[in-house]
């Protein structure tokens, strides 16, 4: 995938969009650039396309020139006018530098015209509640699209039915004779029912698939299909009009049209006129995990997701406190490191940040340090609460000059020492949030060729990776502890994501590669061949499976009404997934142990 096709994938309606078609369209895409400050367009002026922001903050003005709202991160603009006239219909300008993606207008209404996905959220006739987001008002028939569902016939070998729901990339297939639906089969079935069981893949479908399903009318309502997965616990419900079988509801096409998504979070957020609006709108991520977990939306989507929001909320309260404190007295960067850093934030994090200054800036400028209060204080209250090592902008350490922090990280390289290894692990992940990105860039390049050029760094790096050991005991199986706070539990994140996210940390500084994302590391190493062999297919694998059980795993305790954290008992899985995630936990020690003993530290 392009990195734009990537970046689509996890935006509505791009992501309901077939792999061939999202490809198109990122291909579509051109991408503009505009500085601080800058208009991007008046109203009443020709628009070339839509827009859709990467990276920054625009401001969208009315005609007497009142902000309408700010928008940032994977938000679209320009598109009411572009609907309506081609022209227009308010001003756009860059609160701060910003990389925006433009779509072509033929293009888009080739989309509206072929994907009622597409049709339906850029549909302005009405209030969004009623448009898009009200199960109560939407009925089946809004929710599936207009193509010919996906379905084989009762002798289909089972593993033909699963390459042909792989192809189309859905979860779900009907079994029809004629156009009459007469079973339905999904991917949860084909584990249980084949995988689970060692049945042959050739066996026909019809003796493993659910006979009879429970059926949809294209004229219900979204609640009611909603109440009905939830009480029988399905995630698939076909629709069948006069005897024939013409679309499928998932959960997923259900969550994508919630008024519960990060867009809807972000678009509050910014329009939180003080911190006490954003508090609320915080308190609403675990339902947003609960919700996309249940969706069956990916890992990296739901913590990309869930940092977007944290982003949000951190440029929200830095555009407050600029307001409070008034011009700064030199350029600044508030950087994010830890799991906000790598896009991995889950339903717990607490705040790691830090401020880059310029190298013309004074540290003990009184500026910076109500800056770094102003919005540590606004983080915690809003649920990111204090790094318990005090990693934040707060701290002096960590609000300093450029060259001071290129003497930190020297330093760390020439001496690594453990402190030195711990605060390179983490510094390492930084993410410029807001302010003058180009005081990041510079620094992070000039560190990876430090990196580079110092073997002994990378051997004690490489030793501080292994620290961290996936739950196995001598035999490969699972081990929890038998006493304590977390008796019969293994902790997800320490034991579980840690120890991959510290490989990726350790290739990426063996290729001097950009991506402070874990799965994004992993996969530029495979490209870069730094992983060895199938390795690096291997440990992806691995990873997705170790972080979707851990998301699953704070589903659970969320729905259970209790604080979302990262033990679980293994116990409680089934033996299915219990055995997924030992297998990849002993790929985890496997790449470690492959890595330890390239490096001569193991026997």
């Amino acid at each position: 995938m392009s990195r734009i096709e990537d970046f689509l994938a996890t935006i509505h309606p791009y992501d309901s969009l077939p792999q061939n078609e999202l490809a198109r369209v990122a291909a579509s895409f051109g991408r503009r650039s505009w500085p601080a400050g800058s208009l991007i367009y008046r109203r009443g002026d020709s628009l070339p396309g839509l827009y859709l922001i990467e990276s920054g903050t625009v401001r969208v003005s009315d005609a007497a020139g009142d902000s309408v709202s700010e928008l940032g991160s994977r938000n679209s603009f320009g598109e009411r006018g572009l609907l309506r006239d081609g022209m227009a219909a308010t001003t756009a300008t860059a609160v701060e530098d910003v990389a925006v993606l433009v779509l072509p207008r033929a293009e888009l209404m080739r989309l509206i015209g072929s994907y009622p996905s597409v049709a339906r959220f850029f549909d302005r006739s009405g209030p969004v509640s009623l448009r898009q987001n009200d199960l109560a008002v939407l009925k089946v028939g809004d929710l599936i699209g207009r193509h010919a569902p996906l379905s084989c016939a009762p002798d289909t070998p089972v593993i033909e039915a699963a390459r042909t729901m792989r192809d189309a990339g859905v979860g779900s297939i009907g079994v029809v004779e004629g156009e009459r639906l007469i079973g339905l089969m999904t991917i949860r079935d084909m584990s249980n029912r084949v995988v689970a069981e060692g049945r042959d893949v050739r066996t026909p479908i019809a003796q493993v698939m659910t006979p009879d399903p429970i059926i949809l009318s294209a004229s219900e309502l979204g609640l009611d299909v909603l109440n009905i997965m939830l009480e029988r616990r399905v995630g698939h419900l076909p629709v069948v009009e006069k005897g024939r079988f013409v679309g499928m509801v998932s959960q997923t096409d259900l969550t994508r049209v919630q008024a519960l998504s990060a867009s809807a979070l972000i678009r509050d957020i910014a329009q939180a006129p003080d911190n006490a609006g954003i508090t609320p709108v915080m308190a609403r991520i675990p339902a947003l995990l609960v919700q996309m977990v249940d969706g069956n939306y990916r890992h990296e989507t739901i913590t990309r997701a869930i940092s977007d929001v944290t982003d949000a909320v951190t440029r929200r309260l830095l555009a407050l406190a600029v307001k409070k404190l008034g011009p700064a007295p030199g350029p600044w960067l508030w950087a994010a490191c830890g799991s906000h850093g790598r896009q991995e934030q889950t339903g717990l994090s607490d705040q790691d940040n830090c401020l880059i200054l310029g190298d013309e800036c004074d540290p003990g400028d009184p500026w910076f340090a109500d800056l770094a209060r102003f919005v540590s204080d606004g983080l915690n209250e809003c649920g990111q609460v204090y790094c318990p090592g005090d990693m934040m902008a707060t701290n002096p350490r960590w609000r300093q000059p450029r060259s001071v922090w290129r003497g930190y990280f020297r330093d760390w390289i020439d001496h690594p020492d453990p402190e030195a290894q711990m605060l390179a692990s983490v510094m390492f992940d930084l993410r410029a949030i807001g302010g003058d990105a180009s005081l990041l860039a510079g620094l992070q390049h000039t560190t990876l060729a430090l990196a580079a050029e110092k073997p002994i760094f990378l051997f004690n790096m490489i030793a501080n990776s292994l620290k961290h050991r996936p739950p196995l005991g001598m035999i490969g199986g699972i081990v929890t502890p038998r006493s304590g706070e977390h008796r019969n539990q293994i902790d997800m994140k320490h034991n579980g994501v840690v120890p991959v996210i510290d490989l990726a940390r350790v290739y990426a500084l063996q290729g001097r590669l950009t991506p402070v994302n874990t799965r994004a590391r992993l996969v530029e190493a495979q490209a870069a061949g730094i992983i060895a062999g199938h390795g690096a297919q291997d440990l992806i694998a691995a990873y997705d499976v170790i972080q979707t059980t851990r998301l699953e795993n704070q589903a659970v305790q969320i729905r259970a009404g209790q604080r979302p954290g990262n033990h679980l008992a293994p116990a409680a899985l089934p033996n299915f997934e219990r055995s997924h995630l030992r297998d990849a936990f002993v790929v985890v020690r496997g790449m470690q142990s492959a890595l330890g003993r390239e490096k001569g530290m193991l026997g």
